[in-house]
């Protein structure tokens, strides 16, 4: 047996049926016929961490697909600190309920994107507390039993499973029962966090079937459910479920004990060593870290199968549900079977697509591939995938293709990571499945949303509107996607974005005072004077205990920012999280990870109304004057991916007193992974400014095949109230006024400055052309390019017109838009050759008084360098901020 690890003593014996090399799996990308990969030997994700793999036999093609291959991931920093340091993680996965536990979800187009297996790198994960921590020395001996209502009880070890019965792999698509909860979460705050509808993923599980270990226990006259409890200590015991009996005893059903997920080991946040699959049920079934199977009569009593997975009654709130047992525990409010579920992955959100200029149709594309997923529940699968462009007037069959069916192709005694892959016989479905469907870029335009729905073979359908329920599971009405039209461009805007990442129609339409629950999506049909239904006003839940008077400084709450009586703020009022460490769902690291912050918008995003209604008992104080302001940090958008933020200095008499030309630094950490991130930024306050600093930043969204700045992306979802750190002053480059300027601290005299920028990098050009005309007595001249690609994205232009208007003799100002609209009179395409050498010319620069001044995107910065410097132009006079 081989082993791939470092520093390890794990072994498999010698008696485990699987073949005896080493490899990775091919991806798609590198092959089809299952040709050996490159040898991996001695890498891991930690010198811990296990990968093993079945090398697949090179000489026969794989008539089904192989996962990709997987990354090599570390522990992540934000991870150090809490009860999970010992777990490697993707960066990439989008946390759902702050640091600590880990709950998350890929990027919808990340996970699309990966194709029908999904590596456990962007595989979804739901924790209720801490990974349960285990030395690889000790895998092959982890225990669990087979007990309770059975003729043989019996423990066994991984080592037995694996060397006494017969392994089995099937790929099994997984789906929490809360995915797409963040649609309800935005119509009333449930009791659950916000997850998107990325909460789904699809891997290849290998194990043992569990009616075979039935099969040796023998179950007694009368038992009717199979129950499952984990190691995972949580604050209301050991996390378990049950299902029924005959579900389990039906091999047509593929509940699998597994101890793979792709041909590795099962990573920590998987179940590690050893976990229940159930395929078509919700995957809070499918209980990890696996150490009890009990055979009952009843239904589990366990807290986590009675107050979670649960659809109560549209009526009942989160208030009335804490009062009502016998509802929580009456079991035809249960959820097992997953429901009809699709989603649209592309057109992604804030997706744009060019449409054709009146001269130039051909140039453009003729038609759209949209794309989703669709999956069913209880071994169903999908039939039909329809969408609609008119709201449901009419509807288009998509194409769907079926992966899984590829599996069912495979020859008799076909092995798979030391499994069988033995599927033609089954006709229950286990997967999901991938639809498209072009559209004629036409029709899209003249859409106002795109919207789909699928059907199973039960003739089960998505229903049109969404039903509401107090845990927000199961949600699965009609995936819609809007579309806007913007001159020549279409913009495409999903319903929401996962946990606190903002965006989505939705939240638009509710911030609009549109009513979602109207049966018309929050829209207003003209002529109708009201909704269809009244929207119910927001509960106003008071947080605070009137006897408390205390007033707190920013200091006080900055001393309890460690795990000694750790101090948050929501809403300006202080809270001590020292009393709930012990009773708080998400365990201690939750609270440890907002000390001495403000927690507001994660606090108010996540918690249910039971929990908020909780929080006078741990109120302390309210956050004096000066604290509020300390904390507080507000942003003004100025177009559709730009904003101006504010910041609040310490205190309001403290002047920025930055140097024209330089910069400051700024750190914060990514909402997601926790990661510090640094970053410089020009404001556009001016050095004498007082008690507030502005900054001007374009937010660069990730995009289908482009990922987005990490930084702007996190202040933009950061709440008002985050503090940010900052340095300064920053930059080789310093504006004294009147024509001399620093450079590295060497002084030059200037008369003339070309200033050539693009998008956001006119902040520091704007800082210097501010100062040198707002000077009467400066005769600097200073021309300026200025590129974009709409004319939306023209940043400071009032300003910049104002200033050209005021001073015509010492300011030429010109803009250039690669995507112009109708009504745009100015200069088109880009800056290029033709226009330096037009506007700018060969360098005549001997007494070397001008300079250029060059800031934008970095391909712009390096093409205006070559063109310039092929000009004539010398290395000195070519300042890139």
């Amino acid at each position: 047996m081989a082993v791939l690890g470092t520093n390890s003593s794990f072994a498999l014996p010698d008696t485990v049926p699987l073949k005896s090399d080493l490899g990775f799996p091919p991806s798609p990308a590198e092959t089809t016929k299952g040709s050996r990969s490159p040898s991996v030997d001695g890498e891991s994700e930690e010198p811990s961490e296990l990968c093993l793999f079945e090398e697949l036999d090179a000489e026969r093609p794989r008539v089904y697909p192989l996962p990709p291959r997987p990354n090599l991931n570390s522990v992540l920093p934000e991870d150090i600190k809490t009860p999970d340091s010992h777990v490697p993680r993707d960066p990439r996965l989008i946390r759902l309920t702050g640091v600590h536990p880990f709950n998350v979800e890929p990027p919808l187009t990340d996970l699309y994107d990966q194709g029908f297996l999904t590596t456990k790198d962007l595989h979804y994960v739901r924790n209720h507390g801490a990974v349960p921590k285990l030395q690889d020395e000790d895998i092959l001996n982890w225990e669990f039993t087979i007990e309770g209502m059975v003729e043989s009880p019996f423990t066994m070890t991984l080592r037995d499973l694996i060397t006494d019965y017969e392994q089995i792999t099937y790929p099994v698509t997984l789906v929490c029962a809360g995915n797409r909860r963040k649609e309800q979460n935005v119509v009333r705050k449930t009791k659950g966090f916000s997850w998107g509808a990325a909460g789904v993923s699809t891997a290849l599980w290998t194990g043992v079937s569990i009616g075979d270990l039935l099969a040796r226990a023998v179950p007694k006259r009368g038992a009717r459910y199979l129950c499952f409890e984990g190691a995972d200590k949580l604050p209301n015991g050991y996390y378990g479920t049950s299902i029924k009996l005959n579900w389990a005893m039906d091999a047509n059903r593929g509940v699998t004990v597994c101890y793979r997920m792709n041909g590795e080991l099962l990573h920590p946040d998987h179940g590690r060593p050893v976990r229940i699959v159930i395929p078509g049920q919700i995957g809070g079934r499918s209980v990890k870290w696996l150490k009890r199977i009990i055979v009952t009569k009843e239904p589990s009593d366990n807290w986590y199968h009675i107050y979670d997975n649960r659809v109560l009654p549209t009526p009942i709130d989160p208030e009335a549900s804490a009062d009502l047992p016998d509802v929580w525990k009456d079991e035809r409010y249960a959820i097992y079977d997953l429901n009809t579920n699709s989603a649209t992955c592309y057109p992604a959100h804030d997706e744009t697509l060019a449409l054709p200029l009146s001269d130039d149709v051909e140039a453009a594309p003729t038609l759209y591939a949209v794309r989703g997923y669709a999956y069913g529940g209880g071994g169903r699968g999908i039939t039909r995938v329809e969408v609609t462009l008119d709201k449901g007037k009419s509807w288009t069959l998509a194409d769907i293709r079926y992966p899984e069916d590829d599996y069912r192709l495979a020859p008799d005694g076909d092995m798979l990571y030391g499994g069988r892959v033995d599927m033609a016989w089954r006709e229950t479905c286990f997967c999901w499945c991938f639809w498209h469907l072009d559209i004629p870029v036409a029709q899209l335009a003249g859409a106002s949303d795109i919207m789909v729905r699928a059907m199973d073979e039960a003739l089960m359908v998505q229903p049109r509107d969404m039903y509401w329920s107090v845990l927000g599971m199961m949600n699965n009405p009609w995936y819609r996607v809007v579309v806007h039209r913007q001159g020549h461009m279409l913009r495409f805007e999903h319903p929401t974005q996962p946990a606190l990442l903002s965006g989505g129609w939705m939240e638009r339409v509710k911030k609009e005072g549109g009513n979602l629950t109207n049966g018309l999506w929050g829209e207003k049909v003209q002529g109708d004077e009201q909704d269809a239904v009244e929207q119910e006003p927001a509960k106003d839940i008071c947080m605070t205990k009137e006897s408390v008077k205390r007033s707190i400084t920013v200091h006080e709450l900055r001393q309890h920012a460690g795990e000694d009586e750790p101090w948050f703020v929501v809403n300006g009022e202080v809270y001590d999280g020292t009393p709930f460490l012990e009773g708080h769902p998400g365990g201690a690291a939750s609270i440890f990870g907002a000390a001495g912050q403000d927690a507001t918008e994660e606090f108010l995003t996540i918690h249910s109304e039971n929990a908020k209604a909780m929080m006078p008992d741990y109120h302390i104080g309210t956050l004096d004057e000066a604290a509020q302001k300390a904390l507080s940090t507000e942003e003004r958008a100025v177009s559709s991916d730009s904003k101006i933020f504010t910041f609040d200095l310490e205190h309001a008499d403290q002047q920025v007193g930055l140097p024209v030309g330089q910069h400051l630094m700024l750190r914060l950490r990514d909402p997601v992974t926790r990661e510090a991130i640094i970053r410089p930024y020009t404001p556009i306050s001016e050095g004498t400014d007082r008690g507030k600093l502005q900054v001007l930043i374009k937010i660069y969204r990730d995009t289908p095949g482009r990922k987005g700045g990490r930084m702007t992306q996190a202040l933009d979802s950061i709440p008002v109230g985050h503090f940010v750190d900052m340095k300064g002053p920053v930059g080789r480059f310093e504006y004294l006024g009147r024509g001399v300027c620093s450079v590295s601290g060497k002084r030059r005299r200037v008369k003339r400055f070309i200033m050539v920028c693009g998008g956001s990098g006119v902040t520091p050009i704007f800082q210097v052309l501010r100062a040198v005309m707002k000077d009467p007595d400066d005769t600097t001249r200073c021309q300026v390019l200025n590129g974009n690609r709409a004319e939306e994205d023209i940043l400071c232009r009032t300003e910049l017109d104002a200033m050209a208007a005021s001073n015509p003799d010492k300011c030429k100002l010109l803009y250039l838009l690669t995507q112009p609209g109708e009504g745009w009179a100015g200069l088109q395409g880009r800056i290029d050759a033709a226009l330096l050498e037009r506007e700018v010319g060969p360098c005549k620069n001997i007494e070397r008084d001008e300079m250029v001044l060059i800031c934008g995107p970095e391909a712009m910065e390096k093409s205006v360098k070559a063109i310039l410097s092929g000009l004539g132009w010398k290395e000195e006079d070519l300042l890139v901020f």
